[in-house]
């Protein structure tokens, strides 16, 4: 029996690896894998049981609910979006009701009922993780990094930093560690 399990805190490439190999090891018939999501055929009573242990052994949740769903979803259209640099100019609106083909009133009143901060927000803060990683990799500029995350302009990105962090991008590009925040804890 073929089944769709929707996993909440599946952030990145590694998340999948892990539990698509563990999975793999318990002779769990592994259809489709992505973030967020598995597809799984399921042979005995037995599999739901050793996909739940293995899934929840590793930090993640197996999600029950439309509305778990689709927050779930939002996250990682959001979380996609930002691996795939650079941002778009395309409204977060748009993007959002295109991807869950949902109305963005509907998505942005769950989300922010069920994680009691506002798509907005939470947005925010997965920009400035990820500015965080750009300025880590010293690779690029400042004002590159805000033009890769779609800020109108430096200013508005270090604001929204100061805000974030409590610091400055350059006291942040000056410190000797890395403080960077999980994905699957930003809220």
């Amino acid at each position: 029996m073929k089944k769709t399990f929707y996993i909440k805190n599946m952030v990145c490439d590694r998340c999948i690896k892990v539990l698509k190999s563990e999975l793999i090891n318990e002779n769990i018939k592994v259809l489709d894998i992505k973030l967020g999501e598995i597809k799984i055929d399921i042979q005995t009573k037995k599999d739901k049981q050793t996909i739940q242990d293995v899934v929840e052994s590793n930090g993640f949740y197996i999600i029950d609910g439309e509305n778990f769903k689709m927050v779930e979803q939002t996250k990682i259209t959001l979380i996609n979006l930002l691996n795939n640099l650079p941002v778009t100019n395309e409204k977060l609106s748009e993007i959002l009701s295109k991807e869950l083909n949902q109305e963005y009133s509907r998505i942005s009143k769950i989300f922010s009922y069920n994680e009691k901060v506002t798509l907005e927000k939470y947005f925010i803060k997965l920009k400035v993780e990820k500015a965080k990683e750009l300025i880590h990799n010293r690779e690029l500029n400042f004002t590159e990094i805000s033009q890769l995350l779609n800020y109108s302009n430096l200013t508005h990105l270090s604001n929204q930093f100061k805000t974030e962090t409590g610091m400055s991008l350059t006291e942040y590009k000056n410190l000797e560690k890395n403080f960077r925040n999980p994905l699957d804890r930003i809220i």
